[in-house]
């Protein structure tokens, strides 16, 4: 019979191949992402030296390698640090998300993405299909994974009302040779199912669902959440002549400021914001002393 002490060596032996082969899997695992980031940032770089077509083609190669890099079970708990593309987390773990864009050669932009969301029922993996083409009047609708406002997205700021969380997007949009934009856009989840847009922005009936703001392509707009005032903090834009109102390709920052502040459930508005002395922008129902002039509205 096996004595006890060659019993305990086999387990032992057994216990150290398996930790050994756990290892191996796991150190082949961090290669693998590693090597797909990499990938991927490689192919990002390209986009911009590339003609339309070519474009075409790497990004078909850089989605199908972002599903390799999403599709795993332990995606959601990723760091993605090392990947050279726009990415936003929410603060909650709902979701990580995803954009870039392909700067095509007649100087308008389009924009691909990627949705990662937790649900109830496990992790689901959303494509965005930038719709901006046929979007008329992009303020209005709410929108979809399927049909989507493309921008890439830099910053995140959940707010609640009535027990649902709201995540607001801050994002930058390259539009035409002429024109670039940023957008305040909304995302919200009904029965664990993205939705792009909400009515918190104003009062009326017809209640825009994400603020939109277009400047001319050679300034540069600040778009920015400033917890120090818990608001939305923007360049106020205005036109170079009178007569180029509403033509946004000729609008650019007039070294004023506004916000949106997160007030009674809404996001309201609050023009001319005195930057120096924070204390004075406080919405109504908050402490601090708080100017007239920076009083937040409805619009």
């Amino acid at each position: 019979m096996m004595n006890e002490s060659l019993r305990s060596s086999l387990r032992m032996s057994s216990k150290r191949h398996l930790l050994l082969h756990l290892l191996a899997c796991s150190v082949l695992q961090v290669t693998a992402q590693a090597d797909l980031m990499n990938r991927i940032g490689t192919a990002l770089k390209r986009l911009p030296e590339s003609g339309d077509l070519l474009q075409d083609s790497i990004n078909l190669a850089i989605k199908a390698d972002m599903r390799l890099l999403l599709d795993r079970k332990e995606a959601l708990t990723t760091s993605y640090t090392d990947l050279p593309m726009t990415h936003v987390a929410a603060p909650d773990g709902a979701f990580d998300l995803f954009t870039w864009n392909l700067p095509r050669s007649d100087g308008h932009h389009d924009f691909e993405g990627f949705l990662l969301v937790r649900t109830s029922s496990g992790q689901v993996l959303y494509e965005l299909r930038d719709m901006t083409g046929k979007l008329p009047s992009p303020e209005v609708p709410e929108l979809g994974p399927e049909r989507w406002y493309g921008a890439l997205y830099y910053e995140v700021v959940p707010v609640k009302k009535g027990g649902r969380t709201y995540y607001t997007l801050l994002g930058w949009k390259g539009y035409s040779s002429a024109e670039t934009r940023k957008v305040i856009e909304i995302l919200s989840f009904r029965n664990d199912k993205p939705r792009f847009g909400a009515p918190l922005f104003g009062k009326g009936r017809l209640r825009p669902m994400r603020r939109v703001f277009g400047y001319a392509h050679d300034v540069t707009m600040t778009l920015r959440y400033d917890p120090s005032i818990e608001a939305i903090v923007m360049d106020h834009l205005s036109p170079i002549r009178p007569d180029l109102k509403d033509q946004w390709a000729f609008y650019g920052p007039d070294m004023t400021h506004d916000g949106y502040f997160w007030h009674k459930g809404e996001w309201w508005f609050g023009p001319e914001l005195d930057l120096r002395d924070p204390g004075t922008n406080a919405p109504a129902g908050k402490s601090g002393k708080r100017s007239h002039r920076a009083r937040p509205n409805a619009e």
